[in-house]
């Protein structure tokens, strides 16, 4: 696999406080890598940075071109990684086939036109069915569909998804997962995907960045070797075990 993002020395403060110092990361074709760490310690910061939303004191944020593949410098430049907060916000009076479509009608697309777009993928994200029907009406893990293929909608290469499924029950979440990186395969997108939650990241990685301290490094990468899709009977097996045993060890 071939890096397709790469982060190098961020460091970010606001007033008087470091909150990001030095974090280096690389994101391959293809892969799905978890920024681990508790609440507060910066995830989402790092992901406003990688976004373009938020520019670093120190650091740069590289892209491959996806028509030349030829490195681009998006340092506080938005628009370019597609990113996904862990609210759905759905806009409650749009049907959810106008809300999936934004991202087309923002970019001058005809609302016909969008729709039909948006309209060709429902099927491949299990929305078959919900299109004239408002956010209130779906099921929490519909919603997080429509807003993971309005994101996807955005026509990027990378995903950034902060927390997207934590408010979902256990079961939904679980099926969330892995109907998730069955079309991140499928649609040949590379994701950087925040969570506090060890279990996870352990199931749905390619690799994981521990993220700790104050201010926040990246003190540990893991790469878990097991073949995916991961079911939750591999939860129950010595190496799932040893897998977090080593991350509880790293977040200290």
């Amino acid at each position: 696999m071939s890096e397709i993002l790469k982060a190098e020395n961020i460091s970010k403060s606001f007033s008087d406080k470091d909150v990001l110092k030095n974090i280096t990361l690389t994101l391959n074709e293809g892969e799905l890598v978890c920024l681990l760490g508790v609440s507060g310690v910066g995830k989402t910061t790092l992901f406003n940075v990688l976004s373009g939303l938020t520019k670093p004191d120190s650091g740069s944020v590289m892209l491959k071109n996806k028509d030349n593949d030829e490195w681009e410098d998006v340092t506080g430049k938005n628009g370019y990684l597609s990113y996904m907060l862990q609210k759905d916000l759905l806009l409650p009076n749009k049907y959810v086939i106008d809300n999936v479509a934004l991202p087309l009608t923002l970019h001058k697309m005809s609302k016909k036109e969008a729709r039909e777009e948006a309209m060709s993928h429902f099927k491949r994200f299990g929305l078959e069915g919900c299109e004239k029907k408002y956010p209130a009406q779906l099921s929490g893990g519909m919603r997080q569909r429509a807003a993971l293929l309005r994101t996807y909608l955005c026509k990027n290469k990378v995903a950034l998804l902060d927390e997207p499924f934590s408010a979902l029950d256990t079961i939904t979440r679980s099926s969330m997962q892995e109907w998730y990186l069955d079309v991140m395969e499928e649609i040949k997108l590379s994701t950087i995907f925040i969570t506090h939650d060890i279990d996870e990241a352990i199931l749905i990685s390619d690799r994981i960045y521990i993220m700790k301290g104050n201010p926040a490094v990246l003190s540990d990468e893991i790469k878990i070797n097991e073949k995916k899709p991961r079911t939750q009977d591999f939860t129950l097996t010595n190496e799932f075990l040893e897998y977090k045993k080593t991350i509880k060890e790293k977040l200290g």
